[in-house]
Order: C-alpha cells, then structure tokens, then sequence
C-alpha cells in the first residue's frame, strides 16, 4: 500500500550539521593516533622525574617492610629475652676527654657569640641531676654561670641562689665556651633553650640532662645508649615518683647491675648514674639500699661534681 505521506529524513547528515550548535567547543578524537602535542607531553622530564621519585619511594618502602620483618622475626624467636646488659663491654664508652666535644659542632658555630644555656627551674623541685652535670661541665669547659630568680617566684632558698657557687673575678664575656644560666621560676617541669631565638624548649629534668652529658664528648654504642636512657627513665618516674613498691623493685635491679659492675652501665660514668643518685638523695631511700647500691652511691660522692651538690641538701 502506498505511503500516505513522505516525511523528510532526520538523520541526514546535511540535517545534523545544520543544527549543530556554534557556541560548544570541540573535543579531540580518541580513536586517532597521537598527536605530536601529546607525544611530548608524555615526554615532559618533570614527569619522568616524578614517576623515578615514586619508583624510589616504593623501593625504599619495600626495604623497610623487609627490614620489620626480619625484626619481628627476630623477636619472636627465643634468644630475644636475653640480658642485653651481658653484652656490654668495657669498651663500649669511649672515656670522657680533658677537652670534652666540640661545641661548634654540637650547637652551631656562631661568630662571636657565647653559646648559652638557659634552664628554668622550679626551686621547690630542684633538678639536682643538672647541678651535678653543670660541675662536670665546669671540669671541662669554661663556663659563665649565672643564677637569676624570675618575678613568679616569691622566694629561693639561699643555697640555691649561690647553687654554683661564688662567682668571683669574672673574665671577659667573649673568653669563655659556655654560657649556663639557671633561672628559678614558677614552672611545672625543667625547661632549657640554648639557642634563645630559633629553638622549642626541651622539657624535663632527663632529657635535658642526656643533652648536657652530652656535651662532655662521651660516646656509646646503641645498645649501651638504650640502656642507659632506660635507667634515667627508670629513675625518674619509678624510683623517684613511684610507689614504695616500685622503688623497692627499683633498687633491687639496681643493686644486679652494680654486682656486675662499678656502674649502672658499662665502665664508666653515664648519665644514668646521675641522675639515678639525684633521684635517690630526693627521695631519702638511700640509707635503706642494698649493698651494691650503698657502695655505688659512695664512688659517686667521691667525685667533686656530686659532693658540691650534697651540700645542698644539708
């Protein structure tokens, strides 16, 4: 039967691109083959660069995953309880130098100007352990040293003011090494800046104390240097804030170590013994250590830097 009527055809070419809009922007053709714009695109070098940094990373993140695994591997097996305390040797420190480290090096080197020590304290909880290691400073370096009382504190006790003892004769500024300035003040834990412009503030009585003995050139393996951070914590927190029951068991694993040797750590004098005696003397449980201990704590004061500091607590 013949079509009643003919309707124009919708998808003729001619149609589309008559009504096509001008004001859309056109797209390139993804079938085509690449152009040369975008040849050099994937040729650009800062590309290239970015993707070796990520291939690095990925490399270095697969080392350290194979390194964490072999450690937990290591941990898991059976030798890991042992005593690492057995494997210190004697020469494990290296033995404190007449002319300690050195301090450009330690605290940057600054033309013309004396590298200061400034510590706040509370005087009613004296940080005894920075008292001793400012003595050993003083055996080593010389040190300006100065005591100043902040507005926030209402009074300081006389032995405290003169905790450095008299200052005398004075030489000119420029000829000494170290600035050590003990400021009492109203704060809640030990504060120490040495670079008054540019640093934080390291906070507590042990972490200042490991930056000052370091000062005097002493080094240790990394075995030796986490057991000895690990009695100054010890002391610190168990012996000299815990309960009786912690400090009794404090003592008694004190009281191991020194049977195996004249100090806490190795052969020589560390930090921790210092800060362990302070913490001992604060909390007045000395005359009531085992043996080992008692003998421990009469080499240390032996020692000048520790018997200045006994005056103090008299």
């Amino acid at each position: 039967m013949p079509a009643m009527y003919t309707v124009r055809p919708l998808h003729s070419a001619e149609v589309l691109a008559e009504h096509l809009p001008t004001c859309m922007y056109r797209l390139p053709n993804l079938h085509r083959a690449p152009s040369a714009a975008a040849a050099q695109e994937e040729a650009d070098p800062s590309l290239q660069a970015l993707e070796s940094r990520q291939e690095e990373i990925l490399k270095r993140l697969y080392e350290l995953k194979s390194a964490v695994d072999g450690l937990s591997k290591m941990i898991q097996t059976p030798d890991a309880d042992f005593d690492v305390t057995n494997v210190i040797q004697t020469d494990e420190f290296s033995p404190l130098t007449a002319n300690g480290a050195d301090l450009d090096l330690m605290l940057g080197k600054d033309y013309g100007a004396l590298k200061d020590v400034v510590i706040n304290a509370n005087p009613s909880h004296p940080p005894l352990s920075l008292l001793v290691l400012h003595s050993l400073l003083c055996e080593r370096y010389k040190v300006l040293s100065a005591v100043h009382t902040h507005s926030s504190v209402k009074s300081v006790p006389e032995n405290l003011l003169k905790c450095f003892g008299e200052q005398t004769k004075k030489q000119p500024r420029h000829e000494y090494q170290l600035g050590f300035t003990l400021i009492w003040k109203d704060v809640p834990k030990p504060q120490m800046k040495f670079s008054i412009q540019t640093m934080c503030p390291i906070e507590g009585e042990g972490n200042i104390a490991r930056f000052l003995f370091s000062l005097l050139g002493q080094k240790c393996s990394a075995v030796t240097s986490t057991l000895v951070d690990s009695w100054v914590d010890t002391a610190l927190f168990q012996l000299r804030e815990g309960s009786t029951k912690e400090r009794a068991a404090v003592l008694r694993s004190m009281n191991a170590a020194l049977g195996r040797g004249p100090w806490l750590v190795g052969s020589e004098l560390s930090v921790a013994d210092v800060v362990a005696w302070c913490a001992l003397r604060q909390t007045g449980t000395a005359n009531a250590a085992p043996a080992n201990v008692q003998k421990w704590m009469k080499s240390c004061e032996n020692l000048a830097p520790f018997s200045s500091v006994m005056k103090l607590l008299k």
